[in-house]
């Protein structure tokens, strides 16, 4: 018999937590868990039309790392201590190694101080996209942290350094050529 992918448990409005538990569809956890999912998504949308490979494979990396939040987002508050480092769990080491990767990025293309226009290329477009799926999840995730749930510190450190990276990338994926600007 082939697997079935519904279970009609969430017909109620529910869903269900990692490592057990059920919440509201509408909790700002799930919300975050959502956005999560997206960004993941678009990376992915980016990845896809990449030609640089380098700039594949770090996409790639991100998409998996995202994935270990994910489920840090979604753990049941009561069950965190079954997590696994770099896993299911985010860590301190993964906020600095996503700093180490804008810093030499940066090092190659120093920012310029001026507002860019996104879609210089498919790929550009895509990661600004993303940047921006991303700033809602950290967005939700600090409502989230506000309204009494539990969010792990690195959790929103690492949202705010990938939505920097992610701008970062995205000017690296425009090419050599200069960018729109909003000054003309």
């Amino acid at each position: 018999m082939a697997t079935k992918i519904y279970t009609k448990r969430g017909d109620d409005g529910s869903t269900g937590r990692f490592l057990g538990g059920r919440v509201s569809k509408a909790d700002l956890v799930v919300e975050t868990s959502g956005d999560v999912d997206e960004a993941i998504a678009v990376l992915g949308v980016a990845r896809a039309g990449c030609e640089d490979e380098s700039l594949a494979g770090l996409i790639l990396y991100l998409q998996r790392e995202l994935f270990v939040l994910g489920a840090d987002v979604a753990t049941h508050p009561e069950r965190r201590d079954r997590l696994e480092e770099g896993v299911s769990l985010v860590t301190e080491a993964m906020v600095t190694a996503l700093e180490e990767i804008i810093d030499e990025r940066l090092t190659v293309r120093p920012l310029e101080p001026v507002f860019l226009v996104p879609g210089t290329t498919t790929t550009s477009a895509h990661l600004d996209v993303a940047r921006t799926v991303v700033r809602r999840a950290e967005r939700h995730a600090v409502a989230a942290l506000g309204s009494g749930a539990v969010v792990a510190e690195p959790v929103l450190r690492y949202l705010n350094r990938l939505s920097d990276l992610l701008y970062v990338l995205a000017r690296d994926a425009s090419g050599p050529a200069p960018e729109p600007t909003s000054r003309g």
